[in-house]
């Protein structure tokens, strides 16, 4: 019972206002009750995994590989917590100035009911529905405010990412035709004894797929276009919490179901990492806008999740998921605190590029230590070496271009008049740059659970 909880939360909520006003202070209100209650019930979830392993269940009792199986795991319960988290923050800012939609809440609950679905999911089919349900959500939220740049980004993102669906579920599909079965611990069991090249087909389909979902070089075209031109709190969901998807597909499909078709695609994983670093970064630099250069910066971010994902092992996939929740709070924070021009929010800005630069004390010098950490295992010298210095480099861009934004945009620009939501918002945003900062001066908790995850692809396949 206590697994269902978080989805029955968000999926009851999301019904139960669906038809109301979300416009209304007590609607909103009851929206961000649901979404504190959701995150309340994933993180008893998640405490229950790191003390007593991962959690199982067949929802309404139907028999295995009948009815939907939920099963929570490290992983899913660190990318789950993480993005529940994301859309609180982001939820709560936009309704500390005023929701402007009557849609707005029971989107965003739906969007927590898909994400947190996909994330404690344990069959492939259902993994693509609870992706549907979030996608769809996510197409109607990038409307949000329906002025001509958010109509025009709400096309763009939803035609590119249905593309990406329609190849998703032909990979699901061809899992199935080779396996025979949609359970994912059975496709993992299975995948070692089929043929390689129907297996190399499926893990083609799905890696694409979910290349254009995280917005990875060569996919990322999409990208700067949705996110400068949707709403603060907008582009903080489908940053950092939409966006865990692809990470978290990679990690779960591809580590966990299709290992060895993972290692045959590493080096072209790592090419298209570095490209994504390099492309990001410079790309950054020559940006103006705070969304813009925070879009960008999206871009060459997902590189050292590539990275870290085609070296494997425990050091890499606990470097891939370390990185992929500290840039999740890393892009909330900065998308949120970048529209407000005040010096409390620029001190948040401030502390949310420090941390996409890996500067300590800040939380992200963890993040990107565990990847350059992973670079130096890679086979061979001249890997090690060139890997690491990537990531440096990247580091340094990083740092580069968010020293400039922070520059433009709060030191140069008048100061906005404050209004009481104003400084409601500009409270949450500090909030959340006070969480990121203690994270990093104790990170422990999210080391251990990051290193908790990642030694799930190493036990043996039951």
């Amino acid at each position: 019972m206590i697994l269902i909880a978080p989805l029955a939360i968000f999926w009851i909520a999301a019904l139960g206002l669906a038809l109301a006003n979300g416009r209304r202070r007590d609607i909103g209100m009851l929206g961000l009750g649901a979404l504190t209650a959701g995150f309340a019930a994933m993180t008893r979830v998640t405490l229950e995994v790191a003390a007593n392993g991962p959690l199982e269940m067949v929802a309404g009792n139907w028999p295995g590989g009948v009815g939907i199986t939920l099963r929570a795991d490290a992983l899913g319960g660190a990318f789950a917590m993480t993005a529940i988290a994301v859309l609180l923050v982001a939820y709560g800012f936009e309704l500390a100035g005023g929701i402007e939609s009557r849609t707005f809440p029971a989107l965003t609950l739906f969007l927590a009911t898909g994400l947190t679905g996909v994330f404690i999911t344990g069959d492939a089919f259902n993994f693509y529905v609870f992706f549907e349900i979030s996608m769809v959500s996510s197409y109607v939220l990038t409307a949000y405010g329906e002025e001509r740049r958010q109509l025009r980004a709400a096309v763009i993102f939803a035609v590119v990412n249905l593309l990406g669906s329609v190849l998703f579920l032909f990979g699901i599909v061809s899992l199935y035709h080779t396996t025979g079965t949609l359970d994912m611990v059975s496709i993992a069991a299975r995948m070692p004894i089929v043929e390689e090249n129907p297996a190399i087909v499926a893990g083609t389909l799905l890696f694409v797929a979910l290349g254009v979902k995280l917005g990875i070089f060569p996919f990322h075209f999409w990208l700067p276009a949705v996110y400068t031109g949707v709403h603060a709190s907008v582009a903080a969901m489908l940053s950092g919490a939409l966006a865990m998807i692809g990470a978290y597909g990679l990690l779960r499909i591809g580590a966990g179901m299709l290992p060895r078709e993972l290692a045959l695609s590493a080096p072209v994983l790592i090419a298209l990492g570095v490209a994504s670093i390099l492309y990001g970064g410079l790309l950054s630099i020559s940006r103006h806008d705070p969304s813009a250069v925070v879009a960008y910066s999206a871009i060459g971010q997902v590189g050292y999740i590539l990275i870290a994902v085609a070296i494997g092992g425990v050091v890499g996939y606990g470097a891939a998921i370390l990185f992929t929740i500290w840039n999740s709070m890393n892009k909330t924070l900065l998308f949120l605190s970048g529209g407000l021009l005040n010096r409390y929010a620029g001190i948040a800005y401030a502390i949310g590029g420090l941390s996409v630069a890996g500067i300590p004390p800040v939380g992200g010098f963890w993040g990107k230590t565990a990847v350059l950490r992973a670079t130096l295992i890679a086979d061979g010298h001249v890997a090690r070496a060139f890997l690491a210095a990537v990531v440096v480099i990247g580091g340094g861009l990083s740092l580069l271009y968010m020293f400039q934004s922070y520059g433009r945009t709060y030191w140069s620009a008048p100061e906005a008049s404050a209004t009481g939501s104003v400084w409601a918002r500009t409270g949450i945003v500090l909030l959340a740059a006070a969480l990121v900062v203690a994270l990093g001066v104790w990170p422990e908790p999210l080391l251990a659970l990051s290193d908790q995850a990642a030694l799930i692809f190493e036990a043996p396949t039951p």
